[in-house]
């Protein structure tokens, strides 16, 4: 890769290998990942999706394989480099993985406490603007228990934006919404992406959203354990493996 094509390169997977003890769960993944781009990473279930993901935000150590964001190699980095980068990845999570003892400004709040200067008036305000833009202003005070799974999972999502960062990662965003609330989410991320140029890394088996989100993506095979296809998603309808055009149409193989 020449400069020119590093320099429009913000994340690159090389030659990734997952394992856990002697049980490999993907081998050889290789891909780039362009600025403002959404990334989708799909797969049936159980081929190593969200493990993926767990790799490159630094969860996991890979068995073999590099990541590197703008070129800097994740796992060769020091433990102060590491936490540097990571301050730059939001993360949701199927869950959203609130904390049900905090409000919702609460929640969002606790990241920037933690690793901004901000005085605490000023962290309230952009807690308060993060929720705003996910849609929940009024629901500061409230607790998760007391929203709809919809509301948590974009309280979750103002809670990855509140540092700002340059990527967000999303693990099946729309597990266990309905089909109105995860279209919503969708067109929130859409909305999120071409107004603040966040790159997006998007786990999910749902079709509606890779279709809808999706600029380019990845499949994972579970049987052969490895990457078996790459490209814009309508595109991929048209794989020669039958077992990507199944999956993009629903179909039986």
């Amino acid at each position: 890769m020449d400069e020119t094509q590093a320099a429009s390169v913000q994340i690159q997977v090389e030659s990734l290998t997952m394992a856990f003890g002697s049980h490999v769960v993907q081998r050889d993944v290789s891909f780039d990942v362009r600025p403002g781009e959404i990334f989708v990473i799909m797969g049936d279930s159980g081929c190593g999706k969200s493990t993926l993901m767990r790799h490159m935000i630094g969860l996991n150590r890979p068995a073999a394989g590099r990541v590197l964001y703008r070129g800097e190699d994740f796992w060769d980095a020091d433990v102060d480099e590491q936490e540097r980068l990571q301050r730059g990845f939001g993360v949701l999570y199927q869950t959203a993985a609130l904390f049900t003892s905090m409000t919702l400004i609460e929640n969002v709040s606790l990241p920037l406490l933690e690793y901004s200067d901000l005085a605490p008036s000023q962290v309230q305000q952009v807690a308060k603007l993060k929720l705003a833009l996910v849609g929940l202003a009024g629901f500061e005070e409230y607790y998760p228990s007391e929203i709809s799974g919809g509301m948590r999972k974009r309280a979750g999502l103002a809670r990855a934006m509140a540092l700002d960062p340059d990527i967000l990662y999303f693990d099946e965003p729309s597990a266990g919404l309905d089909p109105l609330s995860s279209r919503r989410l969708d067109d929130l991320i859409l909305e999120l992406r071409d107004s603040l140029g966040t790159t997006v890394v998007l786990v999910t088996h749902e079709l509606p959203s890779i279709f809808e989100l999706g600029d380019n993506a990845i499949f994972l095979d579970a049987e052969r354990k490895t990457m078996i296809a790459q490209g814009k998603p309508g595109e991929l309808k048209e794989s020669p493996d039958p077992k990507v055009r199944a999956f993009m149409s629903r179909g039986r193989l």
